[in-house]
């Protein structure tokens, strides 16, 4: 399935829309679990020119890999 957040906005109002898409799909349509997501951005600066984000070494950052959140060390011990 599909999440669509349409329009240029700030990596912060992404974020809370995604959060309320997800909490939604939690609460209105019972989803409790997925094997994963991607999330495809389009990066721009404020006047909506594209922007490449660069790694230290000046290559174009393409893909950010997660394991899933941190897990605090109570966590793990089930505390």
């Amino acid at each position: 399935m599909e999440v669509r957040i349409r329009g240029q906005m700030t990596i912060a109002d992404i974020r809370q829309a995604l959060f309320e898409q997800l909490h939604e799909l939690e609460t209105k349509y019972a989803v409790q679990f997925s094997r994963g997501a991607t999330l495809y951005i389009n990066p721009t600066n404020s006047f909506g020119d594209d922007v490449i984000p660069l790694l230290p070494g000046g290559h174009e950052l393409k893909t950010l890999n997660c394991a899933g959140p941190y897990r605090s060390a109570a966590d793990e011990a089930k505390l």
